[in-house]
């Protein structure tokens, strides 16, 4: 419907994710940044307003939108609480701020403004209906006596204060959407991942790990600062086609087959693989774990090894071949014996989604609060849609962490319907250049928005062709990148605090996988690549702007092999900059500029840098600094700056 007085045009409102079908994301305590196109006709003075209010509450709070340039409006609030908020926009052509510009250009120009002080007393009026503080004003801009005291008191600081706090609101354009922000809990924009197999777990070489295994390394991954514990699938493994060591078709006598061939006579996807342990022993480490403020992530992959007991019991779901045989999983020219995809275009697709959707609530009850989602980009995403929205309707502190490596589409669809985090290209982003682009584009691109980043240097599938045969140097780099460029981040683990980079000739997997047999690894064994995990993450949890990946800002530098980024609190009061020497063989050195304006610097610098992980100390008087990186002394610099009073 058109509003006939309304002159004022709202267009381009962010954050706003496909027009309002999904919800913009935040965390608490975070900062959402409005921005819109507001323009009228003419070139009346316009004013504008970001209503926003918790779902549910009864008042809108209000905060001015600030015109910036080309019609372009911004403004910024910040979520406190968990849960959902909503926001729009309202804007108005402002007739008392349109004669405040007008009145003070006339004046300047040594004009007669009598009549405009008339109109201005009048403006006062309207205003006084509502807030009798300024009818004194109109009292003064009438008193024709004191012609000249009235045009200094319009000209004075006191009077534009007043022109600003009591905006003139009439025929106002409101936008007609409410737009939801889905407000998470800060686990969800912080976390440090770590992974390794249960299975893998004892002390002993050649013998089976087990729960009690894990709980007695609790304190390791604790020492080394992590607060998510990842496992791959603890299920039942199928028995049948079971795959051998290196992804052999064949399997020999005691392999024990890769954990993602999910269910056999054991059971299935409520069930746990006997060897590890009971459901107990499952329940006595999550609460074990918690004490040292671990959560326990799941792996959770929907398919089924061809024992598992949904094939028999409910053969609809799968996929029938024309001799009668089941599909199994294929991704061309890769075969997947071990493992049946569901069929999610079968006539019992509902039946098959609520059995789904039990699983999570099963292992919720258990105590389980995070799971890492495998594959999800090969079930309908729909599905996920449906699925995430029941389970964080009756346990919002749920996360679930996409692992899809797949098109950038499908991985933001993911993203919009529910997923909390999700697995990126970090992986293999490795120039100077193509960092920047990708992080960039993360941060300041329209999936900022719905796609919260987890960076990860290598996964159980996937050894990185830049960490194949290389050493520490090029390990420690790509771990603090990792931790410094996101705040969110995981490692897969002990592979590679203990530097393992033999991979499958001419592939990026590792030789000797251990999906697809039991390692024996020196769990009490410590070298500098743990030395520095537990010192990073003590520097994460200890600098509030590492607790974010949306601060960061890339510094130049004029070095190809060197890259440096700040990251700050929005008040400045945490400041770090990390800059990292991308050549792992050779020293680097060159100057970085420093962001005078994101720094509020003035030209007499005066910075204290204190590098948190050699702990050597420095101090910057310029702009431009010189930097010197040794990477075998360490391959980057993490400085926390305090900058000088009088330069703020």
């Amino acid at each position: 419907m058109i509003q006939q007085k309304t002159r004022v045009i709202i267009e381009n409102v962010q954050p706003l994710v496909d027009g309002g079908l999904y919800p913009a994301k935040r965390t608490v305590g975070e900062r959402v940044d409005v921005t819109a196109s507001i323009f009228g006709d003419g070139h009346d003075h316009i004013r504008a307003e970001v209503l926003y209010k918790k779902e549910g509450a009864k008042n809108w709070e209000r905060v001015e939108l600030v015109a910036t340039y080309n019609d372009e409006w911004k403004a910024s609030f910040y979520v406190p609480e968990q849960g959902t908020y909503l926001y729009t926009i309202q804007a108005w052509v402002d007739h008392f701020d349109t004669w405040y510009d007008g009145f003070r250009k006339k004046a300047a120009a040594k004009l007669d403004v009598k009549v405009e002080l008339m109109e201005g007393a009048i403006l006062l009026k309207k205003l006084g209906e509502t807030n009798q503080k300024v009818l004194p004003y109109a009292r003064k801009l009438e008193d024709t006596e004191r012609y000249q005291a009235a045009i200094d008191l319009v000209l004075s600081k006191e009077f534009a204060d007043v022109v600003h706090a009591n905006p003139l609101r009439e025929n106002e354009t409101k936008l007609e959407q409410e737009i939801k922000i889905k407000v998470e809990h800060t686990k969800a924009n912080f976390s440090a991942w770590y992974e390794f197999f249960p299975r893998s777990a004892s002390l002993e070489s050649g013998k089976h790990g087990t729960f009690h295994d894990c709980i007695r390394l609790l304190p390791r991954i604790s020492a080394m600062g992590f607060d998510v514990l990842y496992f791959p699938p603890i299920h039942p493994i199928g028995k049948n086609n079971r795959k051998g060591k290196n992804n052999s078709v064949t399997s020999k006598s005691g392999e024990p087959g890769s954990p993602w061939a999910i269910g056999s006579d054991e059971g299935g996807h409520k069930s746990i693989l006997p060897a590890l342990g009971t459901m107990d022993d499952f329940k006595k480490l999550i609460t074990e774990a918690k004490k040292l403020g671990i959560d326990v992530a799941m792996d959770i992959a929907f398919q089924c090894a061809p024992d598992h007991p949904y094939v028999t019991e409910h053969p609809e779901w799968f996929k029938q071949r024309p001799d009668g045989s089941i599909q199994y999983a294929e991704n061309p020219p890769k075969k997947y014996q071990d493992i049946y995809p569901f069929n999610f275009e079968s006539d019992n697709w509902k039946e098959l989604w609520e059995e789904l959707r039990s699983v999570f609530f099963f292992w919720i009850e258990q105590g389980v609060v995070i799971f890492r989602i495998d594959n999800p980009h090969t079930k309908p995403i729909p599905f996920w849609h449906w699925v995430i929205a029941e389970v964080q309707k009756e346990y919002p502190d749920v996360i679930f962490l996409s692992e899809a490596f797949t098109r950038p589409k499908v991985m933001a669809a993911l993203a919009k319907v529910g997923f909390t985090q999700s697995y990126t290209y970090f992986t293999w982003r490795v120039s100077k250049q193509e960092l920047i682009d990708y992080v960039n584009d993360l941060v300041y691109g329209a999936s900022r928005n719905y796609f919260r980043p987890n960076f990860w240097p290598n996964t159980p599938d996937i050894l990185p062709f830049h960490l194949q045969n290389q050493g520490e140097n090029s390990f420690i780099l790509r771990y603090a990148l990792a931790a410094t460029l996101s705040s969110n981040y995981g490692v897969y683990g002990p592979s590679y605090d203990f530097y393992e980079n033999t991979p499958m000739e001419g592939r990026e997997e590792y030789f000797n996988s251990e999906k697809y047999e039991i390692r024996h690894y020196d769990w009490k064994r410590t070298n500098r690549m743990t030395d520095i995990m537990s010192l990073l993450n003590k520097i994460r949890k200890e600098n509030e702007a590492l607790h974010s990946t949306w601060n960061v800002q890339f510094c130049p530098i004029e070095n190809t092999h060197i890259i440096a980024y700040l990251k700050a609190t929005d008040d400045l009061s945490n400041i770090i900059l990390v800059v990292a020497n991308l050549d792992s063989n050779s020293g680097q050195s060159g100057y970085i500029q420093l962001p005078k304006d994101r720094l509020k610097l003035t030209d007499k610098i005066n910075i204290k840098l204190h590098d948190l992980i050699t702990d050597e100390h420095f101090t910057w008087t310029q702009e431009w600094n010189f930097v010197d990186l040794n990477p075998f002394k360490m391959p980057f610099h993490l400085f926390k700056l305090e900058i000088h009073e009088s330069n703020m």
